[in-house]
């Protein structure tokens, strides 16, 4: 196929995917905002959504060094400067849909630009501003809708497999750094004892971290037991059967990638292929015990070179 078309394919579907996984991690940082905390820890918790985002020196350019709900809400929800918000998301997935208009099928196409038109009239109401939570549900019922229509009408040729390609390598992405900033943003030491307080918050905070990646009534059916950050770690790292968890996220990037692999590709399929073996013999308490920031930070650094192979071997070199 052309690679312009797969471009277009590939970038629609991780800005969609972006979209939904900006809105979780927003709605995650505000219902924790909303637990009894001190004014410190809720900004810390703002604070770590900007940094693991790479937005810090885009957000205190336009607002200063006074971070606030608000302003970061703003900043990431409607902020047409900021190429990581909602509406740039959405709007940059809608243009790519319609530059290969002619390769989607009616379904998904009208389901890209329906979302797009919507979010438009969404955000000239004062609906998010009342309620925050309902909105960043309807995005990600969006992106859900926008998978499933495309899983349940396209042809599984290669155009399939780019899309579904995008999709996964950004999700792999995304649930890295909610991982990564989540447990920075929690002040006592895992590993040591807490405070009945500290633990009480801690439940609180794991429970609305697994409820952002949809994953609450998966830890419960997996663990049958309390929330531990080890266990949490371990579900949304190496869990091939959570479908958020990197593992789970890296083993559809590879099956796609054996898909489409063309003379160019052998490398970015050797140093994918390496990505999930790592994580499929990896074990939770030797992450841990190295560190888990250290393993994330490699992580998001592979994932990033990987997106650059397969740009380089298959997509027209852009900027997206």
């Amino acid at each position: 196929m052309l690679s312009r078309t797969a471009d277009h394919l590939f970038w629609m579907s991780r800005y969609t995917e972006r979209a939904e996984n900006t809105a979780r991690m927003l709605d995650v940082n505000y219902q924790t905002s909303l637990l009894p905390q001190s004014a410190a820890v809720a900004q810390v918790g703002w604070e770590g959504l900007l940094v693991i985002s790479e937005l810090m020196p885009a957000y205190t350019e336009k607002y200063g060094s006074t971070i606030t709900p608000r302003n970061v809400l703003d900043f990431m929800v409607r902020d047409e400067k900021n190429p990581s918000s909602i509406v740039s998301c959405l709007k940059a997935a809608r243009e790519n849909a319609r530059a290969v208009r002619g390769a989607l099928t009616t379904e998904l196409w009208e389901t890209q630009n329906a979302t797009w038109l919507k979010l438009a009239s969404y955000l000239k109401t004062k609906d998010f501003e009342r309620d925050p939570g309902a909105f960043f549900e309807w995005v990600k019922h969006r992106s859900h809708l926008s998978r499933g229509v495309a899983v349940g009408t396209m042809l599984q040729d290669e155009a399939f497999h780019f899309y579904r390609m995008g999709s996964f390598l950004e999700r792999a992405d995304n649930t890295a750094r909610l991982l990564d900033v989540k447990f920075h943003a929690v002040q006592s030491d895992f590993f040591g004892a807490a405070s009945e307080q500290d633990q009480e918050y801690d439940f609180y905070h794991w429970s609305a971290i697994l409820r952002s990646v949809s994953g609450f009534e998966v830890y419960r059916k997996v663990y049958r037991d309390v929330i531990t950050p080890e266990r949490v770690a371990e579900l949304l790292i190496l869990r091939p059967d959570m479908p958020r968890s990197l593992a789970a996220s890296m083993n559809e990037v590879v099956n796609n990638l054996a898909v489409v692999a063309n003379e160019m590709s052998g490398e970015t399929q050797r140093r994918a292929g390496k990505l999930k073996a790592d994580l499929q013999y990896a074990r939770i308490d030797e992450i841990l015990s190295t560190g888990l920031h250290a393993f994330l930070t490699q992580f998001l650094d592979r994932v990033n070179e990987l997106g650059g192979r397969i740009s380089r071997d298959f997509l027209v070199p852009a900027v997206h």
